[in-house]
């Protein structure tokens, strides 16, 4: 049988999954190998240097930069407090004086007796990662963070916006196609996650982030919404870093799509649960798609994707990531061994794509991802 490879879409009601928790630097891993840890445990911390402030300590002094340290109340590495005094002139038979306060609380680092410029930095940032899933730990990597198994539904989506988040799924949507309105965004849906259907729009994600829901989950966005929402255009080479009170993850494509049965169907299963979830999405190397996890517990038994190992052939589910058809979900029905010749001139090898209402199209396996049961 023809038989290839190509990037999975995971949409799974039971996979084992591994996600690594990683420190932006070195600092200090909180947990071992074999300990189960919670999605809210704190599992590694750091700190980040503080902002620099530098103040031109000469010229507010009046003296000429190698005479203003003699001027200083304080040393190289003293801990100070924002309006205290940290340099002060003498004046004339102790008569007016000019004295300089601390714009910050911090320490002093350095002075240059050439530029006069006197360094301040902020305190450090605390750092700290949680484990973001309910798991085991089954690796540590030394001072940087953990990896973190476990058994869980596992959806990723094809697009999204935002960071990690943690809440209850909310059921909202009547059905895969149905269009969320206003009246359904209620104050109840404060602090959870909603799984929508078919479409959501720039007016109904302000009105989430008005009554305090933490992310949606939806099979489409119209891109014009999608920049109303951020008030600017935005790539898909890589997400998650917005600012804007929610997390969205579209499961389908751009515009009105109908979210997939089977992943609608998961959805609405684990309605009720508590879920982890995250927008960030980066198309180019280093592939990443916005998640939603809902953990089992940790001794249960999952058998591993046939897709795992197989990887697409004849009657595999894949979604198109292409334009015209980008988000449309069919199966394979052809996998021709020869190359051919596309649209671009390029010679590449194709597939035979069945849509549900029976429609095939021939396309190159590029343009396509599987979805992994």
């Amino acid at each position: 049988m023809a038989h290839s490879y190509t990037p999975g879409l995971k949409v799974t009601d039971k996979a084992i999954v591994k996600k690594e928790r990683r420190l932006p630097l070195k600092g200090d891993v909180l947990v071992k190998v074999g300990d189960l840890v919670k999605a809210d445990d704190i599992v590694a911390k750091t700190e980040l240097p503080g902002d620099v402030e530098r103040l031109n300590l000469a010229g507010k002094l009046g003296v000429p930069p190698k005479e203003a340290s003699s001027f200083l109340k304080v040393s190289i590495g003293d801990k100070i407090k924002k309006d205290q005094i940290i340099a002060e002139s003498k004046g004339f038979f102790g008569l007016f004086r000019t004295s300089i306060p601390s714009p910050i609380d911090g320490i002093v680092e350095n002075y240059s007796d050439i530029t006069g410029m006197l360094t301040l930095r902020k305190p450090p940032k605390k750092v700290e990662i949680d484990a973001y899933v309910n798991g085991k730990v089954v690796e540590v990597i030394e001072n940087e963070g953990i990896v973190v198994q476990t058994p869980a539904t596992f959806i990723q989506g094809i697009f999204g916006i935002g960071g990690e988040v943690k809440g209850e799924l909310k059921l909202v949507a009547k059905s895969p196609d149905y269009v969320l309105t206003k009246n359904d965004i209620t104050e109840d849906l404060k602090g959870k996650i909603v799984i929508g259907g078919s479409l959501v729009t720039s007016e109904i994600l302000n009105e989430c982030v008005k009554k305090g829901v933490l992310g949606i989950v939806v099979g489409g966005i119209d891109d014009k919404d999608l920049k109303d929402f951020l008030g600017e255009e935005i790539g898909v080479a890589i997400t998650g870093q917005e600012e804007k009170g929610i997390t969205l993850i579209v499961t389908e494509g751009f515009g009105q799509m109908t979210m997939a049965k089977k992943t609608f169907d998961i959805l609405s299963k684990n309605d009720g649960k508590r879920a982890s979830i995250n927008g960030a999405t980066q198309i180019r190397a280093g592939v990443m798609r916005p998640e939603v996890i809902v953990t089992y517990d940790i001794d249960t038994i999952v058998e591993e994707s046939k897709h795992a190992e197989m990887g697409m052939d004849i009657n595999s589910i894949v979604r198109i990531i292409r334009q015209p058809y980008f988000g449309a979900i069919g199966k394979v029905v052809g996998l021709p061994s020869q190359l051919q010749k596309i649209e671009t001139e390029a010679h590449v090898r194709v597939l035979e794509f069945e849509f549900d209402d029976g429609k095939r199209i021939v396309l190159p396996r590029a343009n396509v991802e599987l979805i992994e049961e």
